[in-house]
């Protein structure tokens, strides 16, 4: 589907925008991948923006996770069914950028005060080839999350270390030694966020962000996922059913089953909620450097829009990155804020004072970095999952599976290039 994606440059991209005027109101249709209480949060945002815009509609639409936005995309796009706006995971916008899908926000963005409200690390995640294509939306590092209650019946006190690989292996091994006969286990299998940043902070990277080496088979890389592997297959700390889908982890852990999981801060809400008092947030580890990925989305405007619906849809976007809005997001959610007054609007100072962890991934920012987004990346994470299941549940050798990712995320990168 990828190698469908061509250029909309021309007279193809002239035939798919048409000619027809939408007049002064306007409809934006806007596919999202928020739920719950976050898809709650992300109405009111709409609502307010609409009663702010009486002209503009938004019509919101909840597509599934981020890969089903991206699978769904690529089968619109030649199908001419394509959304307005649409969210965008920070990594895999590029390959939509790159192929004139999406537009360049720049003209826009210098023109927006809000350019200058962002925090650094928001205006540095929309850039690609030194243009602006998403404004941020959500934006979160990994966390580790630990049940306090899991750890007292364990032994093990709330101020366990957890900083290396070998202090998060003893504390699994030893909470399910302590509790496996009642069903619970040591960690959740890590999702692929949290295999990022375990693998960044182990001092490596799946592909560099600035020369775009491909770090697959580094040492340091092979080495991450020996470990992460090692949880599953090996010592046991971990279900195999966090690696067939990815959420059972979560959700085992939000039911209770599991001591420790790593995972987005965007789950601080919910994870909250779940365990309420008992829910511990900490850094994540830094076993050789401390070293985390920002993670997240933000909004992109499809190049195959009328021009005066592309311009309705760049005031949602601008409205959904202000600090109003942000509080709302990040006082619902968990992300962090994206906006630097955010913090100073009555919603977001509550949450701050009152939820214990909240604050854990804004006070990582001073190492977290952007991860590389140049179009081969969106390939290599959906083919990751495939690899990480035959490693983690010990049906290849991981440096045989590595060697042979690197090898062919190589070549699919110089086939986008061509």
């Amino acid at each position: 589907m990828i190698a469908q994606l061509h250029k909309l440059t021309g007279a193809a991209l002239a035939v798919f925008m048409g000619t027809t005027s939408l007049g002064s109101a306007q409809t934006v249709e806007f596919w999202h991948s928020f739920g719950g209480a976050s898809g709650e949060a992300l109405d009111q945002i709409i609502a307010n923006f609409e009663e702010a815009n009486p002209g503009i509609t938004i019509e919101a639409e909840n597509i599934g996770n981020y890969n089903d936005i991206v699978a769904k995309l690529q089968a619109a796009i030649p199908a001419r069914r394509a959304p307005d706006a649409v969210i965008m995971e920070v990594t895999r916008y590029g390959l939509f950028a790159d192929r004139g899908v999406l537009i360049d926000l720049t003209p826009y963005f210098d023109a927006d005060p809000l350019k200058d409200e962002l925090y650094d690390f928001a205006r540095e995640v929309g850039v690609f080839e030194d243009k602006t294509y998403i404004v941020p939306f959500n934006s979160s590092t990994p966390v580790l999350y630990f049940n306090k209650a899991i750890f007292d019946r364990a032994g093990l006190p709330e101020d366990t270390p957890l900083k290396t690989y070998d202090d998060i292996l003893a504390a699994s091994q030893q909470i399910t030694e302590a509790l496996g006969d009642d069903g619970i286990t040591g960690i959740a299998a890590p999702g692929q966020f949290a295999r990022w940043g375990l693998i960044m902070d182990n001092d490596s990277d799946l592909i560099d962000s600035t020369s775009g080496e491909i770090l697959i088979d580094a040492e340091n890389t092979i080495e991450a996922y020996e470990f992460m592997a090692s949880l599953v297959h090996e010592h046991k700390v971990a279900s195999p059913d966090g690696v067939t889908k990815e959420n059972n982890g979560r959700d085992a852990f939000l039911a209770g089953k599991v001591g420790m999981m790593i995972n987005s801060t965007g789950n601080y809400g919910r994870s909250k909620t779940a365990l309420g008092d008992d829910l511990v947030v900490m850094p994540m580890p830094c076993n050789k450097v401390c070293s985390v990925p920002i993670g997240g989305a933000g909004i992109g405007i499809l190049s195959t829009s009328e021009k005066d619906v592309q311009d309705a849809a760049y005031k949602f976007v601008s409205y959904a990155a202000s600090p109003e809005s942000n509080a709302i997001w990040f006082s619902t959610t968990g992300y962090m804020p994206i906006n630097k007054s955010t913090p100073a609007q009555p919603l977001a100072a509550e949450a701050l004072a009152g939820k214990p962890g909240i604050d854990v991934a804004i006070n990582q920012l001073d190492f977290a970095r952007g991860r590389p987004r140049p179009p081969v990346v969106t390939w290599m994470r959906a083919t990751e999952y495939d690899m990480w299941q035959a490693m983690a549940l010990g049906q290849r050798d991981v440096r045989e599976v590595l060697t042979e990712f690197a090898d062919k995320t190589r070549a699919e990168a110089e086939r986008l290039d061509k």
